[in-house]
């Protein structure tokens, strides 16, 4: 995630990537190599226009040291599926990383059809997305280091749930201003509080990985 210095989720043009620098972005492709699945929320796939993952060249052979495949799914989480099954994300996917949708039993049922063509659905909550079983069943796929990246929704449900580990958040020093959301969005929660692992300033930016205060760590 990335912040700016007065909270803000996104800069001035309303996306989080006008907020980052290269070294943010490295960050993120390293994030992104060792990922098994990388979790996006419905509203910032559309948003941010996301695509299928593509590996950054500097960090594949940490995939292949493991013996993870090349690239990672993505895996969608939307409650209404306003998804485009048209759209880059499903029909640009690898065969061996094809997109995954996460939805819940209320979904409506023309939009799951549509999506079951191009995407693995997953049905993890009778309302909604529960977080426990959304880990739950992409575990069971093979998918156990998961790399979450929000939207603020999306990111507030499952630090709620206790399902995050580690946060790793970059704050721009730039103030922006304005209604801006932050990187948590809805009811206030925190179950657990935070303490810095690693933290690294890098000319304009704060670059930081923080663990639970309780020290438990999910296999």
């Amino acid at each position: 995630m990335i912040s700016s210095l007065d909270g803000s989720a996104h800069g001035p043009n309303g996306l989080s990537g006008s907020l980052g620098t290269s070294r943010d972005a490295a960050v993120l492709a390293l994030l992104r190599a060792q990922a098994d699945v990388v979790v996006v929320g419905g509203g910032t796939v559309r948003a941010e226009g996301y695509g299928p993952v593509e590996v950054d060249a500097r960090f594949a052979h940490l995939r292949e040291a493991v013996g993870k495949p090349s690239t990672a799914p993505i895996a969608v989480v939307s409650r209404d599926l306003d998804l485009d099954p048209d759209a880059a994300l499903f029909t640009t996917a690898p065969t061996h990383a094809g997109t995954i949708v996460v939805t819940g039993e209320d979904a409506p049922a023309g939009r799951r059809a549509n999506l079951e063509r191009v995407a693995d659905v997953i049905v993890a909550g009778p309302n909604g997305v529960d977080p426990h079983r959304l880990v739950d069943a992409l575990a069971e796929r093979g998918h156990r280091q998961i790399l979450t990246e929000g939207g603020p929704h999306l990111l507030r449900d499952l630090i709620a749930a206790d399902v995050v580990d580690e946060l790793c958040l970059t704050i721009a020093l730039r103030t922006i201003g304005g209604d801006a959301g932050r990187i948590l969005s809805g009811a206030p929660t925190d179950p657990h509080g935070w303490q810095p692992h690693l933290l690294v300033l890098d000319q304009d930016i704060l670059l930081g990985r923080w663990f639970r205060t309780d020290g438990a760590r999910r296999p």
